[in-house]
């Protein structure tokens, strides 16, 4: 079997997180659209836990479930630490097969840090230490580096990072049997960094608010178990992942924010590495790090279907953009307004969920159930059919599935989109 998961989200006691993130809205949402299995998030804090402890029921090895949700225990920490040095800021994504040893872990981190004062608690702890930590408290414990090439919290990150996992991780990186490629870059763009080869490529959300819920998820092979998880990292089973467009991630290019400066790595090699304008150092984005570490690469192309494959036989990838953006491109509102909202509902219902509008659904169901406009759309991102402005230090960018000078179709939505209506959670 296979089943779609998100691994990486926040809870309301996450730092700069939306209160709606509680338990019931994310069921919810997974549901619409289309996860399997969500990590709870944020288990070392204590209310947080404290509501998992009451709500969650055990549903099989390592997992539980509520509201027809299936749930494992998953947290993201920050490490923060001096190495070599040099001042290095990791982020690390925890799985535990378990809400005992998620507590047990929870209080031997508690030395490390205010588990208080965040959901994504920062620990006084070097990487290789936490992961030395969380095998003694259990061996079955999981240690996924998240966002490995942002450059302030990655492990390959451009201001803090590593440019081996050995580096970082010491006698322990056999234990790191996968990495997350984070919203600015995707599969095609890991495969030719040799550290990478033999390690599994996982994508999940980094959800802070209930709309970016399964933005980016990873589809795995076997049993939708805590130990069928585990084998399915350790032997890299994933069937694909579901990628942003990396351009539309906020550290995609290089580039300095406060002087709107915006460069790609061939520009910054050619110019160097001071911004033009004020002459402090640009920061290095994903893609100038994931160049510095690759051997050469081939432009990766998508296929008929939609899918990205790698030569060498390792997992293919999709690009999607999210529904949202697609409605509110169709009708030139923001993605988030309440009448996108409705009709997103709309479509979803109709078609069973997001993920199937987006990659499975076909020409003519599409058409029927979104209508002309955004069918044309859906399939434009499908196939990579869009225009992008990169990212940069911190800057979002933009992907459009209508490139400016294309005239879009008047949109064929149903009258429900151009009335208020409460917010979807």
């Amino acid at each position: 079997m296979s089943y779609a998961a998100d691994l990486h989200l926040h809870s309301p006691y996450a730092y700069a997180t939306s209160p709606a993130l509680t338990l019931e809205n994310l069921a919810r949402r997974a549901q619409l659209k289309g996860i399997d299995l969500l990590a709870s998030a944020d288990f070392t804090h204590p209310a947080w836990r404290h509501e998992l402890r009451q709500k969650l029921e055990p549903s099989g090895p390592g997992v539980y479930r509520f509201n027809g949700v299936q749930f494992i225990l998953g947290t993201e920490v920050s490490c923060v630490y001096a190495q070599g040095g040099k001042s290095r800021r990791v982020h690390l994504l925890l799985l535990a097969p378990g809400l005992d040893a998620a507590a047990r872990l929870t209080a031997a981190l508690a030395p490390w840090g205010n588990l208080e004062s965040d959901g994504r608690p920062t620990l006084r702890l070097s990487a290789r230490d936490l992961t030395a930590l969380a095998l003694e408290t259990s061996p079955e414990c999981i240690v996924i580096p998240a966002h490995v090439w942002t450059p302030w919290y990655g492990v390959f990150g451009s201001k803090t990072g590593f440019d081996r996992l050995e580096d970082c991780f010491q006698d322990l990186t056999p234990q790191i049997r996968a990495v997350e490629t984070g919203l600015s870059s995707d599969p095609a763009m890991n495969w030719p960094v040799p550290e990478l080869e033999h390690r599994a490529i996982v994508s999940f959300s980094d959800a802070h608010s209930l709309p970016k819920l399964g933005r980016e998820l990873t589809v795995f092979e076997g049993e939708l178990s805590y130990p069928g998880l585990r084998q399915a990292l350790a032997d890299n089973r994933i069937a694909y992942t579901v990628e942003f467009y990396p351009e539309e991630g906020k550290y995609h290019y290089d580039g300095h924010r406060k002087c709107g400066v915006r460069q790609s790595p061939e520009e910054t090699l050619r110019r160097g590495d001071r911004c033009p304008v004020c002459r402090r150092t640009l920061t290095l984005g994903v893609l100038h790090r994931t160049t510095e570490l690759s051997q050469p690469r081939a432009i990766a192309q998508p296929g008929p279907d939609g899918f990205i494959r790698s030569p060498q036989g390792r997992p293919p990838f999709v690009r999607l953009v999210p529904l949202m953006e697609i409605i509110g491109q169709a009708v030139g509102k923001n993605p988030e307004a309440q009448g996108v909202q409705r009709e997103y509902r709309r479509i979803v219902q109709a078609l069973d969920n997001e993920l199937n509008v987006l990659l499975r659904a076909t020409v003519a169901d599409l058409t029927a159930a979104a209508g002309e406009t955004v069918a044309q759309g859906v399939l434009r991102a499908r196939h990579g059919q869009v225009a992008s402005e990169p990212g940069y230090d911190g800057v979002y960018g933009q992907v459009r599935v209508w490139p400016e000078d294309i005239t879009i179709p008047a949109p064929e939505l149903s009258p429900e989109l151009s009335k208020g209506s409460p917010a979807i959670c």
